[in-house]
């Protein structure tokens, strides 16, 4: 079974979009620095309203790919957080075209199913179940979070200050141009806490 490793960064904003909307499905993009595809390096929160292929799905993604490309990063994979809060299987999740789509450009892509049920103010593990794309196939694989008990102290004292409502998805973007999907100002902020621990 094959490691995707984590940024800390990456894992946080994962859970702050799953925390930020816990009544609906959400999804991002995963993104790896250039020739690293193993290692998540940040994820970019798509949508919490239309999860599936769309024009608008068409275009975020071009947003994506060519913000990152500015960065030496390359779109390796798909996250996803299904509505219902005991439906965290891979089967019943949202989108799976978009990672699809993703697999036909990535060799590695992967897809990281966020498991609603682990998602806590102390967490202990990776609340991410993950596949990854081999052999013309989906395979499940294993998720590993770097520095792995600061990132879960840190992710535990974003939650109780309630910085989900601080984090944008396209979405929100779309909404208002002034909320920023790559979410530097959060970046910021995810920096000095994880220094903290």
């Amino acid at each position: 079974m094959s490691e995707i490793m984590f940024d800390p960064r990456a894992f946080c904003k994962i859970m702050l979009h799953a925390a930020k909307y816990p009544h609906l499905a959400v999804n991002g993009i995963l993104l790896a620095e250039n020739g690293k595809t193993s290692k998540i390096a940040d994820a970019v929160p798509l949508f919490h309203h239309c999860l599936h292929v769309s024009p608008m799905a068409e275009v975020a993604l071009v947003q994506v790919e060519a913000k990152a490309l500015q960065k030496g990063q390359h779109i390796v994979g798909y996250y996803v957080g299904c509505e219902n809060f005991y439906d965290n299987r891979f089967e019943r999740a949202p989108g799976i075209r978009i990672a699809d789509k993703i697999a036909e450009n990535c060799s590695n892509a992967c897809i990281a199913v966020i498991d609603n049920c682990s998602i806590s103010i102390n967490m202990r593990y990776p609340a991410l179940k993950m596949w990854q794309y081999r052999d013309n196939r989906w395979s499940k694989a294993k998720c590993v979070v770097e520095n792995d008990s600061v990132t879960f102290d840190a992710v535990s004292c974003l939650l109780q200050r309630g910085a989900a409502k601080e984090l944008h998805d396209y979405d929100n973007y779309l909404d208002n141009t002034q909320n920023d999907w790559d979410n530097v100002h959060l970046n910021g902020d995810l920096k000095q806490i994880l220094a903290m621990y």
